[in-house]
Formats: structure tokens, C-alpha cells, sequence
């Protein structure tokens, strides 16, 4: 089965887990995310959501029953989340624990974790192998991180369309894909370079792919009047070199060995 055909069978049969509406940003996360706990449809599953501010990804996974820790460096998020919970009627399935990505491994037992997210952290911590080491340390043996960062192509490709060449060529040259001082972000991956990092840890990657192939390219006109449609065209072209590996931000799948 390929994978486009198994992420619309994830669709059809996802069972008790149902998550937000799908949008051209997220779809191909919770696609990948969905087919996990379809697996596990039986278990309660321990979640850790690091850099998950508001909650957007821990609220549906703590509304379908399963219990979150939140870590994240900002009090103004994780109080933001406390309200979106006590909200969504799952305040007592999510704890808010504030602290960042680098003391990640100060804030969590080891092997007591079933499922990790970490999106986009690794591209402004200070050290992107101790917390991808705190995250496989995290994981109970069998459990799996959802990973996302930023793509360095695309980074590169958007500086050129709109007219900043120096900055194109800054972030081409740079080891470690940024273009200096002033760049928001401490480093950009490819998919090579994004799994040795997690595969150095420990963790075996089992799927790549692009989020956000199309949707920060197309005019906001067509991205919103036809969201069905880039939704779909997400889906189709995430795991297919070349346009995963153009996309905005590439998503890791990765598990801890059993």
C-alpha cells in the first residue's frame, strides 16, 4: 500500500480518534499522528507535547482520552492552554509544566512516555542532540516522537522568489542553514540531516515528510477558497521526493526501539 493510499485509509477508519478539522498546516501531522493511535485505539497513552503552547495538538490528543504534559517556555501559553482545556472539558487529562526544550531532560522521568511531540523546537534550542537525547530518553521502549522542523530548501527558495538573493545565498552557504544574527531561527534541516540527528539518538526514523509543500506558496485567495483541494494536494505530495524535501517544514516519525 502506498503512502497516499494508506493516509486516506486513515481517514476512513480512524475509529475513536477524530482531532480537529484537517487544514493545509496540519493534515499531514494528523494523518501520521491518527494511524499511531489507531494502533493503540485500546490504550490511554502517555503524551509529552514539548514547546506545545496553547494546546493545539495536546487538547484533541487529551480529548480522545489520553493524558498530556505540556512543557513550554512562555507562562502567557501554557496559561492560555489551561483555559483552552478547562474549556474543552479535559483540564484534569493535561498538566502545564513551564521550562524549555534544553532542561527537557531535568523536567521528565525516564522511559515513561508513550508518545513525544517536538515541533518546532530543535531549530532554536541551544543543543538540538541533548534534547532530541532527552526525548528518545523519554520514551518507554516501542514509543514514538513526532518530530517537525523547519526545511532549509524552502527557507532558501523563499528568500530568492521574493528578491533577497543575499539572503538566499547566506542560508545556502551556512552549515547550519540560517543567515545570521538577525535570522529568527538557529538552524534549518533537510530530511538526510533531521534523521541522523534523531537516528544518533537512538531513534529509528520510520516516515518523512513535507508539511507545507504548497500552502506558503499559493496567494491567500486560492489557498482559501479551495482548502479542500490543498488539503488533498498536501496529503498526495508529502512523502514524494522532490517536493517533500521543498516543503516548509519537514515531519519526522520516529520510533525507540522495543
Amino acid at each position: 500500500m502506498d503512502r497516499v493510499t494508506r493516509l486516506d485509509r486513515v481517514e476512513q477508519t480512524r475509529g475513536r480518534f477524530t482531532g480537529p478539522p484537517l487544514t493545509p498546516r496540519t493534515a499531514v501531522i494528523w494523518s501520521v499522528l491518527r494511524a499511531e493511535l489507531d494502533r493503540r485505539a485500546e490504550a490511554e497513552l502517555t503524551v509529552l507535547d514539548v514547546g506545545g503552547g496553547t494546546g493545539g495538538f495536546a487538547v484533541p490528543l487529551a480529548r480522545a482520552g489520553h493524558r498530556v504534559t505540556v512543557v513550554d517556555a512562555s507562562p502567557d501559553a501554557l496559561a492560555a492552554l489551561t483555559r483552552r482545556a478547562a474549556e474543552a472539558g479535559v483540564a484534569d487529562r493535561i498538566a502545564a509544566v513551564q521550562g524549555d526544550g534544553d532542561a527537557l531532560a531535568g523536567l521528565v522521568e525516564p522511559a515513561g512516555v508513550d508518545l513525544v511531540l517536538c515541533h518546532a523546537v530543535l531549530e532554536v534550542v541551544d543543543d538540538p542532540a541533548a534534547v532530541v537525547a532527552a526525548l528518545a530518553t523519554a520514551l518507554r521502549p516501542g514509543g514514538a516522537a513526532s518530530v517537525l522542523v523547519a526545511g532549509r530548501a524552502a527557507a532558501v527558495l523563499g528568500r530568492a522568489m521574493n528578491g533577497h538573493l543575499d539572503v538566499a545565498a547566506a542560508l545556502a552557504a551556512d552549515p547550519a542553514g540560517t543567515a545570521g544574527p538577525r535570522d529568527t531561527l538557529r538552524r534549518r534541516y533537510d530530511a538526510s540531516g533531521a534523521a541522523a540527528l534523531l537516528g544518533a539518538a537512538g531513534l529509528v526514523v520510520e516516515e518523512i515528510h513535507g508539511v507545507r509543500v504548497l500552502a506558503d506558496l499559493l496567494p491567500a485567495a486560492v489557498a482559501d477558497g479551495q482548502s479542500a483541494a490543498l488539503v488533498e494536494l498536501e496529503r498526495a505530495l508529502a512523502a514524494q521526493p522532490p517536493y517533500r524535501d521543498l516543503a516548509a517544514q519537514l515531519h519526522l516519525f520516529a520510533r525507540r526501539p522495543a
